[in-house]
């Protein structure tokens, strides 16, 4: 067992009974009263984000986990199969613990698996996915100032807003935490 004198950022601790990872801490001593941490932390299942307050020296309990870079090879009805790059072990991932960033996933791509012994707490995708847009309108030379939008669907299935510029067999860069179009990228 630990106390709040333990903490630092990325640190695992099992809090309300869900794993949190502390985002960012600050110890606070102030003129009356008693020490406290203040702490953002982030459930690693949902992705939440919460701010609580400590008293210093209280007790918390630290996860240990495990962090393994694995290699996603193909869907498999509602879980992603994954390859662990050192040994070679296949593991089926539920979907879900991907969240949404399961739509710009590419086969080969690789995935980091955070583990707390067996069970899978997250997966961390890469933030930026270069996909290929394979449907959309054509797109029309100089019409770049507009700011307006039109859909286009990935090589992934999913469909994404794109500038209206963009045609079909354009690379293009997509933040995977928000869905959204960054640039176009040269081939």
């Amino acid at each position: 067992m630990a106390d709040t004198s333990n903490f630092r950022n990325g640190l695992i601790i099992k809090f309300k009974n869900n794993l949190y990872s502390i985002v960012e801490f600050q110890h606070v001593k102030p003129g009356k009263g008693g020490a406290f941490v203040r702490s953002t932390l982030k459930n690693l299942k949902t992705g939440r984000v919460l701010d609580n307050t400590f008293r210093a020296g209280e007790k918390i309990e630290i996860v240990r986990v495990e962090r393994k870079k694995y290699q996603y090879l193909y869907r498999e009805s509602d879980s992603l199969v994954c390859m662990d790059n050192e040994t070679y072990e296949q593991i089926n991932v539920p979907v879900e613990v991907f969240g949404d960033t399961v739509n710009f996933l590419k086969e080969s791509e690789e995935v980091e698996i955070l583990f707390n012994g067996t069970e899978i707490i997250s997966v961390d995708t890469p933030v930026f996915a270069v996909l290929k847009v394979v449907e959309t309108e054509p797109g029309f030379k100089g019409n770049t100032a507009t700011g307006a939008v039109k859909p286009a669907k990935l090589e992934t299935g999913v469909q994404i807003n794109v500038p209206l510029f963009i045609n079909a067999d354009d690379t293009l860069k997509v933040d995977t935490r928000t869905g959204e179009y960054v640039e176009r990228v040269k081939s």
